[in-house]
């Protein structure tokens, strides 16, 4: 008697749907068996069924079409969206990002105080707890297709015997513009690494359940090396693939 099978249903489901995708019994482009028929397969419900499908959404493995069902997706498909990373500056002097998406913010960002947490303050090179100037936006790009969450860190420190001691910086970009206009040269470095979402970053980002998504610090340093500013992205894991110009 083969051994029982001790993993979850969606589990289940989950690995019956990959292996039939990987060794053809899915061709790409195909649609999966709906979720009434693998709920009656599985002797499960569907919402069990769709638990499944968001482990497979999320490696990349199906796609879910509007009012078609659920499709099957080669493992060496392009993802939807390819963002380039990256900063450059224009010729009127301006900083825009490399991937020139024009994202628009979901309300006005405000300047809040907050204290540097170790692991930011170690980027920053300052000690924990500086005071920072901190903005948060809801950013939404194509009528809301796409979406990011992208805060500004400045420290205090930064801004000592500047026009800023007495007001807010702006927030990224014009930030950038804001910190060259006080003679620094800049350059920036990206960090990249897929965690997944808190339920309130799921929500913002409408993410499914069991979709990771990408969260990419950036720090605005000087010339020579000196942070001045950082910022963290978080965008949605699946359709999406970072391009890096080396």
């Amino acid at each position: 008697m083969p051994p029982k099978n001790t993993q979850p249903k969606y589990r289940q489901i989950a690995d019956y749907l990959r292996e039939g995708i990987l060794d053809g019994t899915f061709p790409a482009g195909q649609p999966l068996p709906s979720e009434e028929a693998l709920a009656k397969q599985f002797g499960v419900t569907r919402p069990t069924v769709r638990q499944g499908l968001s482990e497979l959404r999320a490696s990349g493995l199906v796609e879910a079409i509007m009012g078609r069902g659920t499709f099957a997706r080669s493992p060496h498909n392009r993802p939807s969206h390819t963002r380039p990373r990256g900063v450059r500056r224009t010729p009127d002097g301006r900083y825009i990002e490399a991937d020139g998406i024009r994202w628009t913010d979901a309300e006005p960002p405000v300047a809040t105080r907050t204290d540097a947490p170790l692991a930011l303050a170690d980027l920053l090179r300052i000690p924990p707890g500086e005071p920072m100037f901190t903005y948060d936006a809801l950013q939404t790009a194509d009528h809301g297709r796409l979406r990011q969450l992208h805060r500004t860190y400045v420290p205090f420190s930064v801004l000592i015997d500047t026009k800023y001691e007495e007001e807010a910086p702006p927030p990224a970009p014009d930030l950038y513009t804001a910190l060259a206009d006080l003679g620094h040269e800049l350059h920036f470095t990206e960090y990249v690494r897929t965690r997944m979402p808190l339920p309130d970053q799921a929500q913002a980002l409408r993410l499914a359940d069991g979709v990771p998504m990408l969260h990419i610090i950036r720090v605005t340093l000087t010339e020579s090396d000196k942070p001045l500013a950082l910022e963290e992205f978080h965008l949605p894991g699946d359709e999406l693939e970072l391009s890096f110009r080396l």
